[in-house]
C-alpha cells in the first residue's frame, strides 16, 4: 500500500544556512516530500567514489556505469564498512533501517553526498534524484568533454504516495524490438515508476514463445496485413498496407527483459488476454473456439473480435499451461489476464456452451466468464501469485483473490475496493495515453480518438472521494496506457507518453499536497532536456 516517510527522516539535521527553493536549479520530477536547498554545490570528477553498505553494492554500480559514458569518469565503487559520514568528495550510500523500502534522503553539500535508505529501491531512487541536480548531460551516452559536473547543494527527504506507479505496453497491435522495451523501462527508471504492464497476446498477434504450444508464435505471431488509417467497419482490399507484420519474444528475450527491469527497480506485469482478445491464438489452435466452423485468420483490423475462447476443460487446461510457462518467466507476484471486452455472441449461439452453462448451475455468459477466470484464480493462488485482470472481471461475480484494474472510469475501482479488493486505477479519462493531446487533430498524428492533454494527467487523482480511508488503502496506485493500434514504431509510442508520462510520475510518487500545476511547468523544461538527452521524441509543449 502507501509508502509513508518515516520519522527516522527527520534526525538528519538542516542546515541552518539553507537558501529558498528554485525551480530551474532543482527541478527535480517527481517533486520529493520535503527539499530544502543549501549553500554551495558539489562537483563530480575522476577521483570521485562511490562508498556503498554491501546492500547497495549493485546500485552503486550502475550509478557508476550510467555516469561513466557522459563524464568518462570510471568512478570507483568499494564496499562501505565504517560509519562515518561522506569522504571529502564522495558519494556515500547509508543503510538505514527505519525508512520505508523505496524511501530515502539526500544529502549534497560541497564535502560530498550521503544518500541513506533501508533497500536498494530507496538507495536507486536517491541516486536518481542525485543525477537531475547533475547538467542534463549526464543523461548521454557519449563523453562531453569540458563540462563541469556540478549539483546543487541541498537535503531531501522522499518517499513515494503509491506502491503501484506504473505504465503499460501493448506490443500485440504493433511489435516493438526488445531494444525499444528495455529503453521504455529505462525511461520509467528514470521516473521512479516501477510496474511494466507488458501487454503480450491479442487479436492481432501472440508476442510471446511457448514452448509447449509453438504454433502460437510461428503461426499467431504473424498478421498478413495491416489496417491504414482510421477504423472502419467495413474495410476494402485498398485500406490495408499489403505488408505482413510479425514479430514475437523468445523466453530467452524475456528473461532478459525481467533482469533488465529488476535491475532498475521494476517488477514486470505479463498480460496473457482471455477469454476475449484471443483471436491469434485460436487461429494458431482452433480447437481453442468456440466457433470451430470458422478459421478466423490473425486480425488485421482494429476494435474487438468476436471470437471468444471456448469455456471447456480442455481449453482451461491450455491457458494454464501456457500461464505455467509464464510463471517461470515472470518472477513478480501478479499475472494479468486481461478479461476485457470479451463479446458473448458465440457463447450465445453455440448449443454446447449453453449446456455448459447449465450444468455448471450458472446463470448466464457473464457468469460464464466469471467461472473462467475463477479457474485462473485458484490456479495462480496455488501456485503464490494473484491474478488481476480489467474491470470486466467484476461482471458474473469477482474472483477471491483478484485485483482489478479499473480502466471504464473509477466505478470498477471503486466497487471492487468496496468489496475489500485491490484496485490498480487505469481510466481512459486521465491515463490512456494513445488518445489525443491536442484539440486540432490536424497538428497531431493520427490516434483513437479522446483528448488528454497534459494538465489533465496532472490533474489526475487516484483515491475517489467514495471511498472510506480503510477502503482507500486498497487503492494500489495507477498506470498510464499505452495501445498501439495507431503506433506503428517506437518513436510514435514516444510521442505519445511523452511528456504526459513525466506528469503521471508526479501524480503517482509525490505526496497530495506537494502537487502543483504552475511549479510542475516551472520545473518542465530543464526535465525535457534530459528527454533530449536521452533521445526521446517527446511532443513539444
Amino acid at each position: 500500500m502507501r509508502l509513508l516517510i518515516l520519522a527516522a527522516f527527520l534526525t538528519l539535521p538542516v542546515a541552518a544556512n539553507a537558501q529558498p527553493a528554485d525551480s530551474s536549479t532543482y527541478a527535480i520530477i517527481p517533486r520529493p516530500v520535503v527539499l530544502t536547498p543549501q549553500r554551495g554545490a558539489f562537483t563530480l570528477t575522476a577521483r570521485t567514489a562511490v562508498h556503498a553498505d554491501p546492500a547497495f553494492m549493485s546500485v552503486a554500480r550502475r550509478f557508476a556505469r550510467d555516469v561513466a559514458n557522459p563524464t568518462g569518469f570510471d568512478l570507483a565503487v568499494t564496499r562501505r564498512t565504517a560509519t562515518g559520514s561522506a569522504a571529502p568528495g564522495g558519494i556515500v550510500l547509508v543503510r538505514m533501517p527505519a525508512l520505508a523500502p523505496e524511501a530515502y534522503t539526500l544529502d549534497v553539500s560541497p564535502r560530498g553526498v550521503v544518500v541513506a535508505a533501508s533497500a536498494p529501491a530507496g538507495a536507486f531512487y536517491g541516486l536518481e534524484t542525485l543525477k537531475q541536480l547533475l547538467p542534463a548531460a549526464i543523461y548521454r551516452e557519449a563523453p562531453l568533454g569540458n563540462t563541469v559536473w556540478r549539483a546543487a547543494a541541498v537535503h531531501v527527504e522522499d518517499a513515494p504516495r503509491f506502491a503501484w506507479r506504473g505504465a503499460h505496453l501493448d506490443v500485440a497491435r504493433h511489435f516493438e524490438p526488445k531494444e525499444f522495451v528495455k529503453k521504455y523501462i529505462d525511461l520509467l527508471a528514470r521516473h521512479k515508476m516501477n510496474r511494466f504492464h507488458w501487454h503480450l497476446t491479442e487479436d492481432q498477434g501472440w508476442r510471446i514463445e511457448i514452448l509447449k504450444y509453438p504454433r502460437l508464435t510461428t503461426v499467431g505471431s504473424c498478421r498478413e496485413q495491416t489496417l491504414v488509417g482510421p477504423y472502419i467497419t467495413n474495410p476494402k482490399p485498398g485500406n490495408f498496407d499489403g505488408k505482413r507484420h510479425c514479430g514475437f519474444y523468445t523466453q530467452d528475450d524475456v528473461r532478459e527483459v525481467v533482469a533488465y527491469a529488476a535491475d532498475r527497480m521494476i517488477t514486470v506485469i505479463p498480460e496473457i488476454e482471455m477469454p476475449g482478445h484471443a483471436q491469434a491464438a485460436i487461429h494458431a489452435y482452433p480447437q481453442l473456439s468456440s466457433r470451430p466452423d470458422s478459421s478466423p485468420g490473425v486480425l488485421q483490423v482494429w476494435g474487438v473480435s468476436d471470437f471468444i475462447l471456448n469455456p471447456t476443460d480442455s481449453t482451461v487446461a491450455f491457458m494454464q499451461d501456457v500461464l505455467t510457462e509464464v510463471l517461470a518467466l515472470f518472477p513478480g507476484p501478479y499475472i494479468h489476464i486481461g478479461g476485457d471486452e470479451a463479446g458473448k455472441a458465440q457463447w450465445k449461439a453455440n448449443p454446447q456452451i449453453q449446456a455448459r452453462i447449465k450444468a455448471l448451475g450458472l446463470k448466464d455468459e457473464h457468469e460464464m466468464q466469471s467461472w473462467f477466470i475463477r479457474q485462473m484464480d485458484t490456479f495462480l493462488t496455488a501456485r503464490g501469485r494473484r491474478l488481476i485482470g480489467w474491470d470486466e472481471i467484476l461482471e458474473g461475480g469477482l474472483a477471491e483473490n483478484a485485483t482489478v484494474m479499473s480502466w471504464r472510469g473509477m466505478d470498477g475501482g471503486i466497487a471492487a475496493a468496496k468489496a475489500n479488493h485491490d484496485v490498480v486505477m487505469a481510466p481512459g479519462s486521465h491515463t490512456y495515453f494513445d488518445h489525443y493531446q491536442s484539440r486540432d487533430k490536424t497538428k497531431e498524428p493520427l490516434a483513437i480518438g479522446g483528448f488528454t492533454p497534459l494538465d489533465t494527467v496532472y490533474a489526475f487523482e487516484p483515491v475517489p472521494p467514495q471511498l472510506t480511508a480503510a477502503e482507500a488503502k486498497h487503492v494500489l496506485g495507477a498506470q498510464a496506457q499505452l495501445w498501439t493500434e495507431y503506433m506503428p514504431n517506437a518513436k510514435h509510442v514516444e510521442y505519445m507518453a511523452y511528456p504526459r508520462m513525466v506528469a503521471l510520475s508526479e501524480v503517482l510518487w509525490s505526496a497530495k499536497g506537494r502537487r502543483d500545476y504552475a511549479d510542475f511547468s516551472t520545473r518542465l523544461p530543464a526535465h525535457l532536456a534530459r528527454l533530449d538527452a536521452l533521445d526521446v521524441n517527446y511532443r513539444k509543449q
